[in-house]
């Protein structure tokens, strides 16, 4: 089977990539594909043998198995994502003494409060971009007062984690990769200096283990970044996708404002149909994988397709379908095994509240056709656009 050339695609691709995975999972559920950059790897399309993968431990997140180190690795340090057993379960364990569902849970009340004052400050226009006035300044705000970011550094952070996430030119993503690691060098000295205080990172400066483990001044910085940018970028995507799905979707949209009980489930298939991660990040091969009729190599570089699996008919009838009613337990979103979104919780409880409240207060919610065509985030990472125009 020859290789397959995303980059001949084009935009159309990074727009709708569902239509070409959908003729991918078709001929089979693993396929070596290669980028408009010459970038080569393999890409699985398939819902079952996605879900395998990434609990596979044969696929390492570790890119010292094949000899290399990413970017924010060698500059932040060695995060979650880059990490395989024991020392990822040695991180995880740490960081899951303090980022608890108790800890969520108590945010509800100031996320309704600083959706409804987005709103408020949204309203009165009666049209303009979705992503500036909620879906991204709401995630923002949470994770930068969960993790005491003061609010003066924000604009700044989301500059460096944009250029992280969808890099502008040669050489972004490396500057802002260094920028934000120098700032939270500094944020994490000035709160061991200050003292006790009861935000996130604070808590896990002074976090210890049963058997006195505790995180060091490099594995503290890796984390702040990973929660930082992760605990963001995904939940702004959320809510872009999971409106725009909505507004596409009448009779979903009707059915909702109709009855609120069946939020949940909407917000599981916002995720499911459309969800803010298309890929997971980069697994290596340790040793020859099959999947399907075919074999990945060992050393060889592995995209999991959570999109495409998410749209896979073998696990969900009539994929293509945007149906809020649906069954969509075993969905990727979030991924799987060891690696499970660590802040899925907080995306969650994100994401009902700005819907709800967004419907609630804008009954004539409308996209917005004279803001021109969506501009698409780039890349097989995120999956999302970066405005959304909107009339109420």
């Amino acid at each position: 089977m020859k290789t397959v050339d995303l980059g001949e695609y084009g935009a159309d691709f990074t727009a709708n990539p569902y239509p070409y995975y959908a003729r991918l999972r078709e001929s089979g559920p693993l396929h070596e594909v290669r980028m408009a950059g010459g970038e080569r790897f393999w890409l699985i399309v398939g819902h079952e043998e996605a879900r395998a993968a990434l609990a596979d431990p044969r696929l390492s997140k570790s890119p010292a198995t094949v000899g290399a180190m990413m970017l924010d690795e060698q500059v932040v340090g060695p995060n979650l994502l880059v990490l395989d057993p024991p020392d990822h379960t040695r991180l995880r364990k740490l960081v899951a003494r303090e980022f608890t569902g108790r800890r969520v849970e108590s945010m509800r009340s100031r996320i309704q409060q600083i959706t409804d004052e987005l709103l408020d400050a949204m309203l009165p226009a009666g049209h303009g971009d979705l992503v500036d006035a909620l879906a991204f300044p709401l995630p923002i705000i949470v994770i930068c007062e969960l993790l005491g970011v003061p609010a003066a550094d924000r604009d700044a952070f989301r500059k460096w984690s944009n250029e992280v996430v969808a890099p502008t030119g040669a050489g972004a993503e490396a500057d802002a990769v260094h920028g934000l690691a120098a700032y939270l060098d500094d944020l994490i000295e000035n709160k061991r200096c200050a003292g006790p205080t009861d935000d996130l990172l604070s808590a896990l400066i002074r976090t210890r283990a049963e058997d006195d483990d505790r995180l060091s001044a490099a594995e503290l910085r890796a984390l702040a970044y990973l929660l930082l940018i992760a605990g963001h970028e995904t939940t702004v995507n959320l809510i872009s996708n999971g409106v725009r799905a909505l507004l596409t979707h009448p009779s979903q949209l009707a059915a909702l404002r109709a009855d609120f009980g069946l939020l949940d489930g909407a917000v599981e298939e916002m995720l499911r149909y459309d969800g803010p991660v298309e890929t997971g990040t980069v697994r290596f091969a340790a040793e020859a994988v099959p999947v399907g009729d075919r074999l990945i190599p060992a050393g060889a570089t592995v995209l999991v397709g959570l999109a495409a699996g998410d749209r896979d008919p073998s696990r969900f009838p009539a994929p293509d379908s945007f149906d809020i009613r649906r069954d969509t337990r075993g969905h990727l979103a979030f991924g799987h095994g060891i690696h499970f979104c660590l802040g899925a919780p907080l995306a969650r409880m994100e994401g009902r509240i700005a819907v709800r409240t967004l419907l609630e207060r804008c009954p004539d919610l409308a996209l917005d056709p004279s803001g021109g065509p969506l501009d698409w985030l780039p890349g097989l990472l995120m999956r999302g656009v970066r405005h959304l125009p909107v009339s109420w």
